[in-house]
């Protein structure tokens, strides 16, 4: 490649890449703008309520200047800027980086305090020593330090003797796409496959682990992909063709070319955007909406951190590698005014997504997207009007780049109430009664939310929170798929379908079967933290003939599980159970032990072989449910150290050496599941398809939580007349 192809090829690159971090693009349903929703607060032409909305809300947007002078207010608060700088500053002088010819910083996180001096902490108590914890690559060795930012003295934690290597760089994964361009025999083989250098994208795709061979390498597989008439590169593979490139030393080890004869699709049909839309395609379903708040918000957002809404208080700070962290969650008792705990820590803790082709070009296509890729660090600007309402506050990620020079993800957490027309409680009294009552409450919720995209998927994690106290949390896939370039172009041409490893989304296009496992980490604390983990299933009783009418009925056996083994669930439908967490020495009116409870949903289980190397390093989805006995090294269900991993650092891994948890300070792990086999409505861009799962309050309250809580009256809310009615 010449020097002017090589530089229009990076300009080409660099535009894409700022595209793609930068914007988010939608079919032709029009996204919603600013003009299109009625303001209650500047358009009172259009409202006829006295209570106005009090302001508009701020831009969300926030830059780097505007974080310079963050301190922290709260022990639990991530590290600021200036903490970061001051990080990087103090290791640049550590011996250890000195001497280095080179280094690069993995991950600059805040060291929490201990939990035992956390929980006797109180608002106004002076903080405590911060710290961070860094993972660095020095002279191609991991490293775990500890930096103390009062002190300035670092610590050699652990000099990483797992198999695994830490979460990659952005900036080694955008180098390693590069590589390849570096090798004749790649380009020539580019050309031969009919595709310009300048319409080139390549993607860096973790390896997963298959033997010894790997051993002792930082490895990553390169894929590239035909960016010409279409923004979609993704539906334009360039099949069959990867490069295995060393992460260390920038160097192609191999190139494998299985795909000669499989032409690359077309663009046609393939362009998301709605700008891109021909007008006469252009769908107009819908009439704008909006929720209006004529009081304005009813949370309030202490300190950059301290969330306080309706009868909740919980602490939130983005993370690089969870995404976003929910910590010391507390519930205000209707009874005694007095918050009660019910969460020290929540947070999303790995996800697992293997693709189920094992072709040379797919086999490894095993990813964990927050041990191997960060997902906080892939979590894009959230969109104001479209990812989140008129009425969210926003919040910024503030994190470290490779060379440890902070860096700000704007508007990366959002928080808004949620009302979608559903019911807190109600009931209505039948006319036989004689009784005129009908008693309805609307249900408002609180959500969190984030969305994190990785490369083609996105992900869009939501923590909701009820006035009745339940928590829900919701994980919404969209994006676009990882397809498969065929010569197919209609099923009729293929003998066995099975073969494909998916569906024939269009012509050449294969989306091939997946699964998606999204694993969270929920350190309960249910009235204080010495919890048990309770089964309680429900069994089939047989009446003996002369007893009752009824042959069978249901009967409900509680059961406390001792040691982690007996805490390792798998679902069944027709083994139905509840999973509480409950703290026994802390008793209802009537003499329940108070409690929450699991409700699991999106319960789709891992089918792979457990020696299948994989599934070894997935160990973690063995289960859904799993409790282990609080371990502030035990957090990452996939090891701390996950990029070719072998498994010996995961959850199942804790979880076999069987320690007791019974009225112990426990973590209970879930996972949501899902087996994703595509269809034509997934292309060129899939609509979201979600699922969730419950933290319900079990005998935590004396009664209903919310009996007291007013119903809306029409006073309360703005009427605001359409435009072609005003």
């Amino acid at each position: 490649m010449d020097t002017r192809s090589f530089l229009r090829f990076f300009f080409l690159t660099l535009c894409i890449a700022v595209a793609l971090l930068f914007t988010w693009a939608h079919l032709p349903y029009g996204p919603p703008y600013a003009s299109d929703l009625l303001d209650c607060s500047t358009n009172s032409a259009w409202c006829s309520s006295k209570n106005r909305l009090q302001s508009k809300p701020p831009s969300p947007t926030r830059r780097l200047r505007d974080h310079a002078s963050d301190t922290p207010h709260h022990p639990l608060d991530p590290l600021t800027l200036p903490e970061i700088t001051a990080v990087r500053s103090i290791l640049s002088s550590h011996a250890l980086f000195a001497s280095s010819s080179s280094h690069a910083l993995h991950s600059v996180e805040l060291q929490e305090p201990d939990k035992s001096l956390m929980l006797r902490w109180h608002h106004g108590d002076p903080l405590f020593p911060r710290k961070a914890t860094v993972v660095a690559r020095v002279d191609d060795m991991s490293h775990v330090l500890t930096v103390d930012l009062t002190t300035r003295e670092v610590t050699v934690e652990d000099t990483a003797s797992h198999s695994g290597y830490p979460t990659m760089t952005l900036e080694e994964m955008t180098a390693a796409t590069w590589v390849p361009l570096m090798n004749a025999d790649f380009n020539r083989t580019i050309v031969q496959r009919g595709v310009d250098l300048t319409d080139l994208a390549c993607l860096p795709l973790s390896t997963g682990w298959y033997g010894k061979v790997e051993e002792k390498r930082r490895l990553i597989k390169v894929q590239c992909y035909s960016t010409k008439d279409t923004v979609n590169f993704y539906m334009r593979p360039i099949e069959g063709l990867t490069v295995l490139v060393d992460l260390d030393t920038k160097q192609v080890l191999e190139i494998s070319d299985k795909g000669g004869s499989i032409p690359i699709p077309k663009a046609a049909n393939t362009d998301y955007r709605y700008s891109a839309q021909k007008p006469n395609q252009v769908l107009k379903l819908l009439k704008p909406i909006s929720i209006e708040q004529p009081n304005g918000r009813s949370f309030t957002v202490e300190d950059d951190h301290l969330v306080k809404w309706a009868n909740w208080e919980f602490h939130l700070k983005p993370d690089a590698r969870a995404g976003v962290i929910v910590s010391q969650a507390k519930v205000r008792d209707p009874n005694t005014g007095e918050f009660r705990d019910v969460m020290y820590k929540g947070f999303t803790s790995e996800l697992f997504v293997p693709y189920m082709d094992p072709t040379d070009a797919w086999y490894f296509k095993t990813y964990m997207d927050a041990g191997e890729y960060g997902f906080g660090l892939q979590a894009m600007s959230l969109d104001p009007l479209n990812d989140c309402p008129r009425n969210a506050y926003y919040m910024d990620g503030v994190f470290a780049a490779a060379d440890g020079t902070p860096y700000v993800r704007s508007n990366m957490v959002c928080v808004f109430e949620s009302y979608a027309g559903d019911i807190a409680w109600r009931h209505t009294e039948c006319p036989i009664t004689g009784m005129q009552i009908r008693e309805v409450r609307p249900k408002v919720t609180l959500v969190v939310r984030m969305a994190a995209s990785v490369a083609n998927y996105d992900y869009i994690i939501d923590w909701e929170f009820q006035t009745d106290g339940l928590i829900r949390v919701k994980v919404g896939l969209s994006g676009i798929l990882m397809v498969k370039g065929t010569s197919y172009e209609n099923v009729n041409q293929v003998s066995s379908p099975e073969n494909l490893h998916g569906t024939l989304l269009s012509e050449n296009v294969i989306g091939v079967i997946h699964d998606h496992y999204v694993t969270f980490y929920l350190d309960m604390d249910v009235d204080g933290s010495d919890n048990s983990f309770l089964k309680v299933n429900l069994q089939r009783e047989q009446n003996s003939p002369n007893e009752s009418p009824r042959k069978s009925y249901l009967k409900a056996t509680k059961t406390v599980a001792k040691t982690e083994k007996d805490a390792q669930v798998k679902l069944k439908l027709y083994d139905p159970s509840e999973f509480h967490v409950i703290n026994p020495t802390k008793k209802t009116r009537v003499g329940n032990p108070v409690g929450y409870k699991l409700v699991p949903g999106g319960t789709a289980a891992s089918l792979l072989d457990l020696d299948d190397p994989p599934q070894k390093r997935g160990a973690f989805t063995n289960n859904q449910i799993w409790v282990t006995p609080y371990n502030r090294s035990e957090q990452w269900a996939g090891g701390l150290l996950v990029c070719q991993s072998q498994g010996e650092d995961t959850l199942a891994v804790w979880s076999d050496r069987d320690r007791p948890i019974e009225n112990k300070d426990i973590v209970l792990w879930y996972t949501l599941g899902f087996h994703h086999i595509p269809c034509q409505e997934d292309f060129p861009i899939m609509p979201t398809v979600s699922s969730s799962f419950d933290l319900k309050p079990v005998n935590f309250f004396e009664s209903n939580p919310i009996l007291r809580t007013p119903p809306n009256v029409e006073t309360d809310l703005p009427v605001c007349v359409a435009a072609a009615s005003a």
